[in-house]
């Protein structure tokens, strides 16, 4: 074949071709137009129709599809290509494209008490390195302390946690889907309750302040038992795989006063929570606790963490030693320069702004729903970073069939919850028309499920009112 001709796949042969070639099961049955797709409108080639975006590529999706400010910047398009043409080793060579990144995430999305940033590709990965720099730190604090033998290799960590599918990590994922980790190889490490809120909370924060006891007792317990041996404690600022669950402050605070108690380093996982969904640029901005690490990825299209000065106890830590921590290509160039200018975009449009406004309208809509109809409980949510329960797995998944047939891509997570991912950039008019949507799914589902008779709270949710 010609080098220079122009090859196409047609809409009706790209099934095929990933079944032929890949793990393709469970993939949504669409063929992305990415031409064709604009905002939070997915379009569909293979059905000629488009789909209001509520899942945002799993929380990836910081802007929407073809954001007008990015398709008409030829200085920024040709910044891309260059990046794309020449795939450069970051961790070796400095180019002016990874330097204006620099800059512009420094400014926007560093906090002053986390100086030190490191990239890589894939969320896991950025947590694996966050481990990493909290291992060598509580080795080389050991050593301070007169340890002459390596101590401190252990991860204080939560149920229904999700830290990704590789490595260190696979100790750490415990969510519904026993498929990301069954059958491989895992540390023992301390795993504890998680005292996730229930809401309204003012009807449930006895039982919910009674469950944070319980894990903060847990948590102290470990530390007697594994003295000087817990590295550090991770924590999703707010669980997103695992269900949607949301801490307290006063939980999230304790854990950093545990932390601080026993030489650990707290690590928060933002790689879902972060750039700016839950109406802050990082969740733990919104919530009021600063952590010593966050790994960060999705949104930020190049993943990686960044750490504060607690590092700075011990000499020589992942920071200061050339090469401790590294990557082939450093993250991604392509990447780096596509978020410099999504940044500039949430900036100049104050998406974050608009994550908060919209986000409150979400959460009403939510609100009205859980009041007229018994199906639907636990409404929760930080700016758009939204969830709400129903009955079963089995019925959540009957309503994200019917919203897909319907024009609407929504996810679940946890056991029975659906949860809202859209773009920063969508608009209380979109998120009327998904909730009538998904509002019309629910009363389609309730009118034609049939639970088992031992399901009692169930019936009784379908049938009353």
């Amino acid at each position: 074949m010609d080098s220079g001709q122009k090859r196409r796949i047609a809409p009706d042969q790209v099934e095929q071709i990933f079944m032929e070639h890949t793990n393709a099961r469970g993939m949504m049955p669409m063929v992305l137009g990415m031409s064709g797709s604009g905002g939070v409108q997915l379009h569909d080639e293979l059905q000629n129709r488009s789909y209001l975006d509520f899942f945002g590529f799993y929380a990836s999706n910081a802007i929407g599809m073809n954001h007008p400010k990015m398709k008409s910047d030829d200085d920024f398009r040709e910044r891309l290509m260059e990046a794309a043409l020449n795939k450069v080793t970051n961790s070796d060579i400095r180019t002016t494209h990874m330097a204006r990144f620099l800059d512009t995430f420094g400014r926007v999305a560093k906090p002053d008490y986390l100086p030190h940033a490191f990239f890589v590709s894939g969320g896991a990965l950025a947590v694996e390195n966050a481990l990493k720099a909290a291992f060598d730190w509580k080795v080389r604090k050991n050593f301070q302390k007169g340890y002459r033998r390596e101590v401190g290799h252990k991860v204080l960590h939560f149920d229904q946690a999700f830290h990704g599918r590789t490595g260190y990590t696979l100790s750490l994922t415990n969510t519904a889907d026993p498929r990301k980790t069954m059958y491989f190889p895992k540390f023992d490490w301390p795993r504890i309750t998680n005292p996730k809120m229930i809401f309204p909370l003012e009807k449930h924060l006895d039982a919910v302040r009674a469950h944070e006891e319980l894990a903060l007792k847990q948590a102290k317990h470990y530390f007697r038992t594994y003295t000087d041996d817990i590295a550090c404690i991770i924590v999703e600022p707010i669980q997103g795989e695992g269900g949607d669950n949301h801490f307290r402050r006063e939980f999230l605070q304790a854990l950093k006063d545990l932390a601080l108690e026993n030489d650990a380093l707290l690590i928060f996982d933002e790689v879902q929570t972060g750039v700016g969904a839950t109406g802050a640029f990082w969740a733990h901005q919104a919530i009021g606790v600063e952590p010593d690490i966050i790994s960060f990825g999705k949104k930020t299209q190049v993943c990686g963490i960044i750490a504060g000065r607690r590092l700075h106890e011990v000499d020589d830590h992942v920071f200061e030693m050339g090469s401790r921590i590294n990557s082939t290509w450093g993250g991604n160039l392509v990447d780096m320069v596509r978020f410099d200018r999504i940044l500039e975009i949430i900036e100049e449009d104050n998406l974050i702004e608009n994550a908060c406004t919209v986000g409150k309208h979400l959460q009403s809509r939510l609100h009205e729903m859980e009041e007229h109809m018994p199906v639907v409980s636990n409404v929760r949510g930080r700016g758009l970073f939204c969830a709400i329960d129903v009955p079963t797995g089995e019925f959540r998944d009957r309503v994200l069939d019917a919203c897909y047939e319907e024009g609407v891509v929504i996810l679940g997570c946890g056991d029975r919850s659906i949860r809202f991912r859209s773009p920063l950039s969508i608009t209380s008019e979109e998120i009327d028309q998904g909730i009538e949507v998904l509002k019309h799914a629910l009363s389609k589902v309730a009118s034609e499920y049939r639970p088992h008779r031992q399901n009692e709270d169930l019936r009784d949710a379908l049938t009353d009112g």
